[in-house]
């Protein structure tokens, strides 16, 4: 069993839902990044998604692109951020780390290559933005062998025939993108998103996340009353970008110890 599937199955049996920051690996300083993810879970973040910076991050709003942007002027590559997570498992070997990202730095390390390193490095799973499911059976078997979960973008645009596809591959939970658009276009329309969940648990066993335009402790309270995950991105992402390099790790930690307890309330 997964981190993922087994983080999941015990947050069912305690009746939570559970909290996904997203930070960019390397934002704001490359020697930051595993201590805020070490502040983050002891805030109560449940999984942590990582991302991988890169120069044309397609699906990402502008306050991420940016963040990308900051890591790589500091040259941040696929390689350090595996090192990253290996840094960060020597201190904690149960707190799940999904990787997103996009396909271009993962197909010029080689698909099995990274599916080895990775799981070497303690990833967990690994949602990969511009693969779609026609084209990446191979990958995604070659992470399953690895006991890793292909995590999976479904939005409010994707064909219940399409969501089908998505969600017989996929595993560990899927990730529904709450607006149309890019991380942090807009405010959700919480029905539209209720309504749309509730088609695509019909279709799948698999924990449901919503994410995209999850912004302040409200929206997240709304959301954990329907998804099984909320994922927090752009928010996150910004309080980092607003900070010092010194205050940091203080101030997303008490931003994800709100977002907890609005969860739990």
């Amino acid at each position: 069993m997964s981190r993922l599937t087994h983080t999941f199955a015990q947050l069912a049996q305690q009746q939570k839902k559970a909290l996904i920051p997203y930070i960019t690996a390397g934002d704001p300083h490359p020697d930051k990044t595993v201590e805020i993810m070490h502040g983050l879970v002891e805030a109560g973040a449940d999984v942590i998604e990582l991302g991988v910076p890169f120069s044309d991050p397609m699906a990402d709003g502008p306050v991420i692109q940016r963040a990308s942007e900051r890591a790589l002027a500091f040259k941040v590559g696929l390689r350090d951020v595996l090192n990253m997570v290996q840094q960060f498992r020597t201190q904690d070997n149960k707190t799940p780390i999904v990787l997103m990202g996009y396909a271009n730095p993962i197909e010029a390390m080689g698909t099995q290559k990274f599916a080895d390193l990775a799981k070497q490095a303690g990833v967990d799973g690994v949602l990969t933005v511009d693969y779609p499911p026609e084209e990446c059976s191979d990958f995604t078997q070659q992470l399953k062998a690895h006991d890793m979960d292909p995590v999976f973008l479904l939005s409010p645009t994707t064909e219940a025939s399409r969501v089908k596809l998505i969600v017989e591959q996929a595993s560990g939970f899927v990730y529904y993108v709450s607006l149309k658009g890019v991380t942090g276009a807009k405010n959700m329309d919480v029905q539209e998103v209720q309504q749309r969940v509730a088609e695509i648990r019909a279709m799948t066993g698999l924990p449901i996340g919503v994410g995209f335009g999850v912004r302040d402790a409200a929206t997240a309270t709304a959301v954990a009353g329907f998804a099984d995950a909320v994922v927090v991105g752009s928010r996150m992402v910004q309080e980092i970008e607003q900070s010092s390099v010194d205050n940091v790790v203080a101030n997303t930690a008490q931003l994800t110890r709100s977002l907890r307890q609005a969860i739990d309330a």
